[in-house]
């Protein structure tokens, strides 16, 4: 397939496509707290898409999510500054049924899980949270709108902390053509535990290309959040992504 048919199927999340999807991402924070508008952290995130095409059209996806934090800032209220950690978060995944009708209509059902993997306290509550996820979009010629919805709970670990969290992931898409695209696609959260939201303005564009007979996805992000905790939450957010398309190895092993 051409570059501009790949980046096509890569901009519906109902891909039957396979990829490994690396983003580095930069954030720039602020709060009421004594110099957090001088607090910044970076993290490396590994997305691999592994999707299993059924014989009735849907697809059966499974997609972990490991973070390598390079920088964490977090407050010590013992000695009134900030301190950083960095080491393996906690990995997130999740398992999803769906599928693209002839009209364009695209949707998917399943369960979003987070699993303890924090190598540090300041990296992750030390909880299991597991909830469900709907997504819900449409394809209109060279335009793919749509939205996930997660929500997790807390449900084991010995961590303290109560979790319950909600998760919209909004997402518009424009392909002018040879394999670019442009678009908007806000990761919305809501604390219920903390009556909390954090709100993102997002802008991304990228291009797909053929490097070496292997489609690759290449990208960048910025945001700037308009809510996010009045004590300390990220102001900035720059990112890079690199998705190379890979040999579903796991379906073929299947069929």
């Amino acid at each position: 397939p051409s570059a501009d048919e790949v980046a096509k199927s890569l901009a519906n999340p109902n891909t039957p496509l396979a990829s490994q999807t690396l983003k580095l991402q930069y954030r720039q924070f602020d709060g009421d707290l004594p110099e957090a508008d001088q607090q910044s952290g970076t993290v490396l995130l590994y997305q691999p898409t592994f999707p299993f095409p059924l014989d009735n059209g849907a697809t059966v996806f499974i997609r972990p999510e490991f973070p390598v934090i390079f920088e964490q800032p977090f407050f010590e209220p013992e000695s009134n500054d900030f301190d950083s950690a960095s080491g393996l978060g906690d990995i997130g995944f999740d398992l999803a049924y769906g599928r693209t009708t002839e009209s364009g209509l695209l949707w998917a059902v399943g369960m979003i899980a987070t699993l303890p993997t924090a190598t540090e306290d300041e990296l992750g509550p030390d909880r299991f949270n597991l909830g469900p996820e709907v997504l819900i979009g449409k394809t209109i010629e060279r335009v793919v709108l749509g939205a996930l919805t997660t929500y997790q709970t807390d449900v084991g670990g010995s961590g303290d902390a109560d979790i319950s969290l909600t998760t919209v992931n909004a997402f518009a898409t424009f392909l002018p053509g040879g394999g670019w695209n442009v678009g908007t696609a806000p990761i919305m959260s809501y604390d219920h535990e903390n009556s909390q939201w954090t709100l993102p303005l997002n802008l991304s564009f990228g291009k797909t290309v053929i490097l070496g007979g292997r489609p690759w996805k290449l990208g960048a992000e910025i945001n700037y959040y308009v809510e996010q905790a009045d004590a300390f939450g990220p102001e900035w957010m720059i990112g890079i992504n690199v998705a190379p398309v890979v040999e579903n190895i796991f379906a073929r092993m299947l069929k």
